[in-house]
C-alpha cells in the first residue's frame, strides 16, 4: 500500500492523518475557532519594553501580548549592531512589522520575529537577506550546489531577497522554481503595501490553512494520493494545486464513502491511543508519556518480555522497539521541548550504539527540526523538539477537573478527614443549630461505616448534630458543609 494523506473536513475542525504502509505517521488538527497563528504577520506594536531580560512585548490585537526578544529582531543578526541593546532598537508605542514562529502555548503569548519569511512548496523566500541557503535534508553536496546555481541563474540581477532551497525542490523543474519565485514574491509585495496603510496590531498577512498545507508542505515523491472527505474543501484544494502545485493535483481524490474516512482506515483509534499515557510494545513491554509544562519524560519498560537468551537480550530487544514507537509517537503526540528518554539500563556499550543509532534512524521521517544527545551518565537521552504549536493531548484535552492535572485524587479517607477539620473550625466560628455534610456517594459511605465513629464523637464533642447528604454531581474531592 502506498503512502497516503486522509483529510478529514467538518465545519467546526480540518484533521489530517499521513499514512504509511497503512499506518498514521502524523497527525494534525486545526479547530475554526482557534487557528494557527505561525507564519502569520503583524502590524504590531511595541507595548513594553524590557531591558532587564531584552525583550519586548508586542501588542498584535490576540487575548495576550507577543514576546520579542532582542535575538530575534533582523537588526541583531547583522555584524555591525550585534551588541546593540534592544532599548536602542524599540521604543513603545512604535508600529513594528513581526511574524509568529511560535504559537501561544499554555500561559505564553505567541514568540515573534521580525525576520519576516514566507513559505512557497519549492523555496522559502526572505526578503531582508541574501543568501540562498539549501534545505540540510539534502545532504550530498554535489546536489546542493547544483541547485544553488540554477536558483542563482533564475533570479534577476537587480532581485532582493535570499532563499531557502526546501527538500522538495530536489526534483523540481525550471518552471516549479519560477511560479515559487513570482508567488512568494507578490505576496511580499501585497504585505509591503498592506503594513503601509494597516491600523496598529491588525493582521497584515495570514499562513495558509491547514488544507492547503497538506499541500504545500505534505505531499512527497512517495505520496499516492490524498483523500478529502469534502467536496467542498476538495475542489478549493484542487484549484489551489492547479495554480501552484500542478503535479499533486493527479492525486487528490475526493472520498465519497458512507463510512467515515477517518474509521475506514483506523485513525480515531490511533488517536485514542495518542492521548493514553501508557502506550504498550508488541514485545510485551511498555512506555509511559509524562508531559509537564517545562519537559516531557518517556520512560521504557521490559513489563512481560522475557526474551528468548538472556536478561541482556531482553532488554536490548525492547529498547530498540522503544525506538521506534518513542519516534513515531513524537510525531502523532506532536510533543515538542525539552523531551527525556530513559531507556533500560544496558550495560553493553554496543548495544546502547546500536539503540541510539536505531532511533536517530527512525527520527529522520521527521521534519521537525531537533536535536539529540547520546546517553547521559545517569543512562538517559536527552533531546530537543521544536515546539510550534501546541501537543495533541494540549489541543484535544484540558486540565482534570477532579485531580487539577495531579493525575491522582486524594482519597475519600483523606476528604473525610479534611470535612472533619473543617467541621470543628465551623463550630466555634457559628452557632448553628446543625451542621449538613454534603459529598459524593464514595466519602458519605465511609461516615456511615468505617469513620462513623469520629463523626459521633466529633458531634458528641461540638454538641450539635451532623447530618450526611450525598450529592451525586460531586467528584471525591468536592465537598460542602451547610450551617442549619
Amino acid at each position: 500500500m502506498g503512502n497516503e494523506i486522509l483529510v478529514n473536513i467538518t465545519p467546526q475542525e480540518t484533521r489530517v492523518a499521513v499514512m504509511e504502509q497503512g499506518a498514521v505517521q502524523e497527525l494534525h488538527i486545526e479547530r475554526t475557532s482557534s487557528l494557527g497563528k505561525v507564519g502569520n504577520i503583524y502590524n504590531g506594536r511595541v507595548s513594553r519594553v524590557l531591558p532587564g531580560i531584552q525583550s519586548a512585548f508586542i501588542d498584535i490585537g490576540l487575548d495576550r501580548a507577543a514576546f520579542l526578544h532582542v535575538a530575534d529582531i533582523w537588526e541583531t543578526r547583522q555584524d555591525e549592531v550585534t551588541d546593540k541593546p534592544i532599548e536602542k532598537l524599540l521604543h513603545e508605542g512604535e508600529g513594528i512589522l513581526v511574524q509568529v514562529i511560535k504559537d501561544p502555548i499554555g500561559t505564553k503569548g505567541a514568540r515573534l520575529s521580525t525576520q519576516i519569511s514566507i513559505a512557497g512548496r519549492m523555496l522559502v523566500y526572505l526578503p531582508q537577506e541574501s543568501n540562498i541557503s539549501i534545505s540540510q535534508r539534502i545532504e550530498d553536496e554535489t546536489e546542493r550546489e547544483l541547485l544553488r546555481e540554477k536558483l542563482q541563474k533564475m533570479l534577476a540581477t537587480d532581485e532582493k531577497g535570499g532563499y531557502i532551497v526546501r527538500t522538495m525542490a530536489g526534483t523540481a523543474s525550471d518552471r516549479d522554481l519560477q511560479t515559487d519565485i513570482k508567488y512568494l514574491n507578490k505576496q511580499w509585495l501585497n504585505i509591503q503595501e498592506k503594513f503601509l496603510t494597516a491600523s496598529p496590531s491588525t493582521l497584515i498577512y495570514q499562513g495558509l490553512n491547514l488544507s492547503y498545507r497538506v499541500l504545500r508542505d505534505f505531499v512527497t515523491d512517495d505520496t499516492a494520493r490524498i483523500l478529502v472527505d469534502s467536496r467542498e474543501t476538495f475542489q478549493k484544494m484542487a484549484t489551489f494545486a492547479d495554480k501552484y502545485m500542478v503535479n499533486v493535483k493527479s492525486r487528490l481524490e475526493h472520498y465519497a464513502g458512507e463510512r467515515p474516512l477517518f474509521d475506514l482506515n483506523g485513525v480515531e483509534d490511533e488517536i485514542e491511543r495518542s492521548l493514553a499515557r501508557r502506550v504498550n510494545l508488541k514485545s510485551g513491554g511498555y512506555l509511559i508519556f509524562d508531559q509537564t509544562e517545562a519537559l516531557t519524560t518517556v520512560d521504557v519498560n521490559t513489563g512481560g518480555f522475557v526474551g528468548i537468551r538472556s536478561f541482556d537480550d531482553t532488554i536490548f530487544k525492547t529498547n530498540l522497539e522503544a525506538a521506534q514507537i518513542i519516534a513515531r509517537q513524537l510525531r502523532l503526540r506532536n510533543l515538542g521541548g525539552i523531551i527525556i528518554i530513559d531507556f533500560i539500563d544496558m550495560e553493553n556499550k554496543e548495544h546502547r550504539n546500536a539503540v541510539l543509532t536505531e532511533f536517530k534512524k527512525t527520527l529522520l521521517k521527521d521534519r521537525t527540526r531537533m536535536t539529540v544527545n547520546g546517553f547521559t551518565t545517569l543512562g538517559l537521552v536527552e533531546m530537543t523538539r521544536k515546539r510550534a504549536r501546541e501537543s495533541l493531548a494540549h489541543t484535544l484535552c484540558e486540565p482534570c477537573p477532579t485531580c487539577q492535572s495531579r493525575g491522582e485524587v486524594r482519597t475519600a479517607q483523606t476528604i473525610c478527614y479534611e470535612i472533619l477539620r473543617e467541621l470543628l473550625r465551623e463550630s466555634r466560628q457559628f452557632d448553628a443549630r446543625e451542621f449538613r455534610i454534603l459529598a459524593s456517594q464514595q466519602v458519605i459511605d465511609l461516615f456511615l461505616d468505617e469513620e462513623s465513629q469520629n463523626l459521633t464523637q466529633l458531634s458528641d464533642f461540638i454538641a450539635k448534630p451532623i447530618s450526611l447528604q450525598v450529592e451525586t454531581t460531586y467528584v471525591q474531592e468536592q465537598y460542602d458543609v451547610i450551617l442549619m
